[in-house]
């Protein structure tokens, strides 16, 4: 992380491994040519090394459809003809003007590569002919100063299309680079992109953080772009240490890979990069990962906006944060920074992590209270002698692999007994076990119990726990149909029961039976509302055009409080019938 060429050695081995990959077996060819275009291209322009990324696109597109390669690269060179004339005309006039206004200038014609046409015809489903430009200008000048100077002088000759100006100069991208970008309308109405830069970030576009080393030899102590690519590397290292395993790495890496750039204000000017639909909640982490962690709200240009937002450039936003608050598991349905990610899948590992252990101990005590033994009585030795057992680094290890059901509580409390030579003979042999108290489910342990989607539970009902490998106890009504399976697993199925006085609110599901008529729903909702609850989620199903089935989910806080919710749809006009799922 700290040395960039490591980097720069692995991209040279792999052009230099795509330039021999003729000798390969085609279906070995398409594997490496698949995975250079999907990871070293990326990290390539993700350096600005686009002399190495066009490079490996070209030898990749050739070796992962050669048939699309040979016609694309022929269509160029027979087009080649007419638009390089129009496009020399061009940097004739381009030249005569700026010898004119007194402006050094060189222009160079520029020839898109044939994966880049192929790329931007399918994502906008474009023919080869409607690909216009094909070939572009770049006018390379002395001093940033001069590249407004011939922006001016090529917008006097022809006249800019707009919206299409980019100035990467002040704003420069992720991986440094920096140009003035502009779509020009040139002869015979044909688009053409222009791109005015200095000599200096000429080289830079070209050879990325390589360039720093060419530039320090003249004396530069330091660059933007190296800069840069070591706080991206240190990212990376960040977000490896913080993921799961090395699928969900390999995404985290993948999104923030293609970086499609907005940028955004805090409020004290600075200007915050992000990808394109960005929210707020990556901007929170991209200022620092306890302002994301801690944020309730934001402003967006002075005004509230919902924390899903998605940020458009130019845009000033503004993070609320709080005391205590804590990431929302629903924030990974719309984050798309690789940071943000890992953040909050980090905060949620560790989260069940501390409730496993608490749902363990409990399990644990559980079992043992019921064979007559008390987990606080436990000394060092059979502890130990325990861990080793189950190859376990420590006691709440042990307890967490308990609570996320990898490990049965029965099972470890019979082989501690046997190891304190407390199992008799008769285990095992038909001797009833004791009666066990139920475990007291409140609702509010979080990630380690979960109520089933099939029954959707509820305070009063009469429930199951099933203990479900890495997720905990699930709980289930009694009268479910996956509850009448217990007998497949009767070790993991546990008697569990509600905490009274319950607390929180519950999601339950009923099917609704009603005549088809305009505002019913309307009707239906105003009832569940009148009854104290919340739609979560509605679905339909026409039977005819006179009946409707209605599925609807609402948040209730107990069984007698769905029943009045029923009550009260069932006592509008046009309701035929009300029943639970």
């Amino acid at each position: 992380v700290e040395d960039v060429r490591v980097i720069l050695i692995k991209l040279a081995d792999r052009l230099h491994n795509m330039r021999t990959l003729g000798v390969m077996r085609p279906d070995k060819r398409r594997r490496i040519a698949r995975e250079t275009l999907d990871i070293y291209t990326p990290i390539a322009n993700r350096l600005g090394l686009n002399a190495i990324r066009h490079e490996l696109e070209d030898l990749g597109f050739a070796s992962l459809h050669p048939v699309r390669h040979r016609v694309l690269s022929e269509a160029v060179r027979r087009a080649r003809g007419n638009r390089k004339e129009i496009v020399a005309g061009i940097q004739e006039r381009f030249e005569q003007r700026f010898s004119h206004e007194g402006l050094i200038a060189d222009s160079l014609a520029r020839e898109k590569r044939p994966y880049s046409i192929y790329r931007k015809m399918q994502s906008k489903h474009l023919s080869f002919k409607e690909v216009f430009d094909v070939f572009a200008v770049r006018v390379l000048v002395d001093s940033v100063d001069d590249c407004y100077r011939a922006l001016g002088i090529v917008h006097n000759l022809y006249k800019p299309l707009p919206g299409r100006f980019k100035d990467y100069i002040a704003i420069p991208k992720a991986n440094g680079y920096q140009s003035l970008h502009t779509i020009l309308f040139g002869p015979h109405g044909i688009p053409l992109e222009v791109q005015i830069r200095t000599h200096e970030m000429h080289q830079f576009a070209e050879s990325g953080i390589a360039a720093h080393w060419l530039y320090k030899a003249q004396g530069d102590q330091g660059s933007v772009t190296q800069t840069r690519a070591r706080e991206w590397l240190r990212d990376l290292l960040e977000i490896q240490q913080k993921a799961g395993n090395p699928q969900e790495f390999l995404e985290s890496v993948k999104v923030d890979l293609f970086p499609d750039e907005v940028y955004v204000f805090t409020p004290m000017g600075e200007i915050i990069e992000l990808p394109r639909r960005a929210t707020a909640v990556d901007f929170a982490y991209a200022i620092h990962t306890d302002v994301g962690n801690t944020c309730v709200a934001c402003k967006i240009d002075r005004r509230f906006a919902p924390l899903s937002t998605p940020l458009e450039s130019g845009q000033t936003v503004e993070v609320i944060t709080a005391p205590g608050a804590v990431p929302n598991p629903s924030w990974l349905s719309f984050v798309v920074t690789a940071r943000a990610r890992a953040n909050i899948r980090a905060y949620l590992k560790h989260l069940q992590d501390a409730e496993a252990i608490r749902l363990g101990y409990r399990l644990l005590s559980k079992a043992m209270t019921a064979e007559g033994c008390d987990i606080d009585q436990l000394d060092e030795g059979r502890v130990d002698t325990l861990l080793s057992e189950y190859h376990q680094e420590s006691f709440n290890d042990l307890l967490r692999e308990i609570g996320l059901g990898n490990r049965m509580a029965p099972l470890v409390v019979r082989l501690l007994k046997a190891e304190a030579g407390m199992a008799d003979s008769e285990q095992g042999a038909g001797r009833a076990a004791p009666e066990q108290a139920p475990v007291i489910i409140s609702g509010t342990e979080g990630l380690v119990v979960t109520f089933a989607g099939c029954c959707h539970p509820v305070p009063g009902d009469s429930v199951v726990g099933f203990l479900s490998t890495g997720r905990g106890i699930v709980v289930h009504r009694q009268g479910c149909s996956n509850a009448a399976d217990a007998g497949e697993h009767p070790e993991r199925w546990l008697a569990v029961d509600w905490e009274k006085p319950p607390s929180g609110e519950y999601q339950s599901q009923m099917s609704i039976q009603a005549n088809n008529v305009r505002g019913g729903l309307a009707r239906i909702a105003a009832a569940v509302s009148d009854a104290g609850s919340d739609i979560d989620d509605v679905r339909f199903d026409d039977r005819d055009v006179n009946l409707t089935i209605i599925d609807i989910t609402v948040r209730v806080t107990d069984r007698i409080h769905l029943a009045r919710v029923m009550r009260s749809i069932k006592q509008l006009r046009d309701v035929v019938r009300v029943s639970r799922h």
